[in-house]
């Protein structure tokens, strides 16, 4: 299942030099009688490519899926026809057995229509076409169904829409230039320092002593003792950064990493991964790669030479996947779902942080003699990490919740998870609790105390979160403050020069946090600004946008700024990457950045920014004023807050500079 599972993750390779739409979709109606009505979609599907179909076992690649946007005037009745029927194989690749169709398929959803009226059936499709090599695409589609003599718009033809992006800048002097090098940096060195976890595993570390005697034959000279050591650690490094470089390229296709972030089934997948792998890593089972590619690199070892050298490396690298596996995968799920050069970054430092150690070892073998003993605290390394990863789970299960707004899984409910996770992990430290594969603690050590001191501050420190402290250090793993249901901190802010101009459109589905007030919609925001005389701050931000939760509680948080957000300037906040469909259909347009049709308002949210300010990062802010004048430098992340507070001082000063000059 897992190698299955990864490798979906790997071969998710948008095939652009080969077919740019490998499934064309068509769209019609076929009246049954005067209250039910046939919709029919049709996908033509290019040769050489499959299109999977919608029912087919988990673990295997994106099944299809029609998601109608129920309203007032019809019902749905019964599920998805398929037709032909799909072919069913077992899938080599991803070890389920699936079903596809090649060439074309018809699927045909039967509503029962409640209004006399015209109106439009609106929805999405979202699936998974595969190449006969193997690469495969993400598909998204939106459809309208025309019914009654509704709006007319052709899903094949966008160009019969004559709007486009709204132009909302008109003035923009000012360039971004932040490339949020700090955030690679970060994930290198949190990589680097799994790498050197890795090692401490008890598939890895009692393997020190054999491979480093590899490296200190006799018969051979020192000096090219030194060289088999320098080319075994770069083998281990290149072999982790080629994999890494792979998820990089496959998520570099248009869109592909705000899918992953931000669809359903990316992050119901990712959740039953780390599931998974915590699981594996409490001794539930073992990740093992197939002994044959051990044994053929082992081979290659006997027969000596420099190129022994990278095929020692390869070894131990296929032999250690039982251990590393997990915090192999649990890196890459999170690096696939962020900056597309993540995976390249964060698996160069893993292999750079899992290598070190054997190549300094190599270089000075007088070094092992100060190496502890194997023993059950190997094994308690391997439990840690899977405490760690579980908590991080959540993470995943949070995102489908606040991008679908389920209401699930609040803020406080999911640092409560967390605080029980991590008490658990002390008392396991502490000899408490014992797994399959751990050996009894007759006493705890000085660093195994520590730890367990660790995980109970650690606890204690979130515990003040259940009531609603902003835990500023943490913030872009939690859920946002507004998902907070017992919050100590929330006051009403909306009194006297604060107020709005009227209700926030979106408010029903979301929440400003911090006790800001403000807008989701773009032109309400502006309208607001240009009525009271104010400049507007475009927040372009995400649900799972982890930096603008960091931001937020760092920044949003300080009473001077908060001020300011709600007294000096009209906040409107954007999501990128926000699910609902605009209702009214003279709001949508047809992107001039990519040409199709935007109707949700992350998508809608995301084209202005693109357009306007030619970037797709979050946090994103925009100080402008409402008739489209950018006031100063936009400001991406930055939890300064003297630079930030200095940011909206020289934007609202600028913007009653133009106001005296005119």
């Amino acid at each position: 299942m897992f190698t299955g599972i990864l490798s979906f993750i790997l071969l998710l390779n948008p095939v652009f030099a080969q077919v740019d739409e490998p499934v064309k979709w068509s769209f019609s109606t076929e009246q049954l009688d005067n209250d039910h009505v046939n919709l029919i979609i049709k996908a033509q599907i290019e040769d050489h490519w499959h299109l999977y179909g919608q029912y087919f076992g988990f673990g295997g690649p994106m099944p299809l899926y029609f998601d109608f946007n129920l309203d007032q005037n019809y019902e749905i009745i019964d599920s998805v026809i398929e037709s032909p029927v799909p072919i069913t194989e077992f899938d080599d690749v991803f070890e389920v057995e699936v079903n596809f169709f090649e060439h074309e398929a018809t699927f045909t959803q039967k509503v029962k229509i409640l209004s006399d009226k015209g109106f439009n059936i609106t929805g999405i499709i979202d699936g998974q076409a595969c190449f006969d090599d193997g690469a495969c695409v993400p598909l998204s589609s939106d459809v309208i169904f025309q019914i009654n003599g509704g709006a007319a718009i052709d899903n094949n033809q966008t160009s019969e829409m004559d709007a486009q992006t709204p132009v909302i800048v008109t003035d923009n002097k000012f360039e971004n230039k932040n490339t949020n090098n700090n955030s690679l940096l970060s994930f290198f060195l949190i990589s680097f320092l799994f790498g050197i976890i890795g090692i401490l595993t008890p598939c890895v570390f009692p393997m020190i002593p054999m491979t480093v005697s590899f490296f200190m034959q006799k018969n051979e000279k020192r000096s090219k003792n030194i060289i088999k050591a320098l080319i075994f650690g770069i083998s281990i490094t290149l072999l982790y950064a080629l994999v890494g470089l792979i998820v990089s390229i496959t998520s570099a296709g248009a869109d592909f990493t705000t899918v992953l972030s931000s669809h359903w089934l990316p992050n119901a997948i990712f959740f039953v991964l780390f599931l998974v792998f915590a699981a594996s890593l409490f001794g539930l089972f073992e990740f093992v790669l197939p002994t044959s590619l051990a044994n053929k690199a082992d081979k290659q070892v006997d027969k000596g030479g420099l190129i022994a050298a990278f095929f020692m490396a390869l070894t131990t690298v296929i032999v250690s996947f039982s251990c590393t596996g997990p915090i192999i995968g649990a890196l890459l799920v999170k690096a696939a779902s962020g900056n597309v050069l993540e995976p390249l970054i964060g698996m160069l430092g893993f292999g750079l942080g899992f290598s070190l150690p054997f190549t300094l070892l190599a270089l000075a073998p007088g070094m092992m003699k100060k190496l502890p003993k194997s023993g059950g605290w190997l094994n308690a390394v391997k439990v840690v990490m899977g405490f760690v990863i579980l908590a991080f789970s959540l993470k995943y299960f949070s995102n489908i919740d606040q991008n679908y707004h389920l209401g699930i899984l609040s803020r406080d409910l999911y640092i409560g998870i967390w605080i029980t996770i991590f008490i658990m992990m002390g008392i396991y430290l502490l000899g408490k609790i014992k797994f399959s594969h751990d050996s009894d603690v007759q006493h705890v050590g000085f660093f195994r105390l520590i730890l367990a001191m660790v995980s109970f501050v650690f606890a204690i420190y979130l515990f003040p979160g259940l009531f609603g402290a902003n835990l500023s250090g943490i913030a872009g793993l939690l859920p946002p403050k507004s998902s907070q249901q017992f919050d100590l901190t929330r006051t009403d802010a909306r009194t006297g020069e604060n107020s709005l101009c009227e209700a926030p459109k979106y408010s029903e589905t979301m929440q400003m946090a911090y006790n800001v007030n403000g807008y989701f919609d773009v032109m309400q925001g502006i309208e607001c600004a240009k009525s009271q005389d104010k400049p507007v701050l475009l927040y372009f931000t995400g649900h799972t946008c982890s930096n603008c939760k960091k931001m937020q509680a760092s920044i949003w948080s300080d009473p001077t700024i908060n001020k300011y957000f709600n007294n000096k300037v009209v906040m409107t906040a954007l999501y990128t990457d926000e699910k609902s469909v605009i209702v009214d259909e003279e709001n949508w347009f047809k992107s001039s950045n990519d040409g199709k049709i935007k109707k949700t308002l992350g998508d809608v949210n995301l084209d202005i920014q693109v357009v306007n300010f030619k970037t797709k990062s979050q946090p994103f802010y925009v100080l402008m004023s409402p008739d489209g004048v950018v006031l100063n430098t936009p400001m991406e992340y930055n939890s300064d807050t003297d630079k930030f507070l200095e940011f909206l001082k020289e934007g609202i000063e600028n913007y009653e500079t133009i106001g005296a000059e005119e």
